[in-house]
């Protein structure tokens, strides 16, 4: 990542190394949002093609080649919304160029450092320290949830695994059960945690604990994690499975709100949470008459490598 971060960052001339790096320190680290914005950084739009391939040898490098395809299809969703909303093509709201690059700090093994790609339903934030690399918090979201207009991309479900594989669980349990995993009949409008740098657990863990699941069940609902984590290079994979590993899996919970029947479509909305002592995972598909879906990852503990970022610091000012 050093490598391929730094090379992008040679190919910049000096206003956009401006626009696009800044120290590890500076608090815009840690101002992320999903929605179409003005946002700081380099866009596609001020990037030649060899810029831009570079750009996205940062994007490849990290994902797997599932989440590299998931992360383009949502860009391309942009051309579609401008179809639907009657835009132009021109129009700057609904913009697959409106998406920005930034480097925190210099790309290097002992140094804290980052780096980000954000805009519109994708916000991929990566730190490194001491060589670690964590990837959370990570956004991924698609509007239309379902392509329906007469576009080439028409019937695309890019988060289609997130949400059909969720349906599946809920529909394992029993009756009883889905009385504890159900929460409420009404999904939320939005994902809980938002954007928020702290306070991650806005609410205890609630719904249904792996422990108390079906072997059958259980193997459903690490296939459910899994998608999520899959987007991203087997390594990271790994090492988020390791950490939910020894937290304890049988501790992970599953909670859900709103529409249980798949099949209903027009305004019957549903969310579901996946909470344990370190992760958080949120699907919210409500807005647009229930076809415009958000997601989140989140770790409760190393959000922008922050647990990682105390250690490191200790060391440092540690006492001889």
């Amino acid at each position: 990542m050093v490598v391929v971060v730094n090379e992008f960052v040679k190919a910049l001339d000096a206003g956009q190394v401006k626009e696009a790096c800044v120290s590890f320190e500076d608090t815009i680290r840690f101002d992320w949002h999903y929605v179409p914005r003005t946002r700081k950084g380099l866009t596609l739009k001020n990037m030649n093609e060899t810029q831009r391939a570079k750009a996205f040898e940062m994007v490849k490098l990290v994902m797997s080649a599932n989440g590299y395809q998931k992360t383009m299809d949502i860009v391309d969703l942009e051309n579609v919304l401008r179809v639907v909303e009657k835009r132009t093509s021109n129009d700057t709201y609904r913009d697959p160029e409106n998406y920005s690059f930034m480097v925190f700090g210099t790309p290097d093994l002992k140094q804290p450092w980052g780096w980000r790609m954000e805009g519109h339903h994708v916000s991929l934030q990566f730190t490194s320290v001491n060589g670690v690399i964590t990837f959370t918090p990570g956004f991924m979201g698609s509007n239309p949830g379902k392509v329906l207009a007469d576009v080439p991309q028409k019937g695309k479900r890019i988060l289609k695994d997130e949400q059909d594989i969720a349906f599946q669980l809920l529909h394992s349990f029993s009756d009883t059960q889905r009385q504890k995993v159900i929460l409420s009949e009404k999904a939320p409008w939005e994902i809980l945690s938002l954007n928020n740098r702290s306070n991650l657990v806005v609410v205890k863990a609630e719904g249904m604990a792996m422990k108390d699941m079906t072997t059958a069940q259980k193997t459903l609902f690490q296939e459910l994690i899994a998608v999520y984590l899959n987007r991203y290079h087997v390594t990271l994979k790994d090492q988020q499975m390791v950490k939910l590993t020894k937290s304890g899996l049988d501790g992970i919970h599953f909670a859900w709100m709103g529409n249980v029947d798949p099949e209903i479509k027009e305004g019957a909305g549903f969310y579901y949470r996946i909470q344990g002592p370190t992760i958080l995972i949120e699907f919210d598909n409500t807005q647009n008459n229930a076809n415009h879906i958000h997601t989140v990852v989140r770790d409760l503990t190393n959000d922008f490598g922050e647990d990682l970022l105390r250690l490191h610091y200790e060391k440092m000012h540690a006492k001889p």
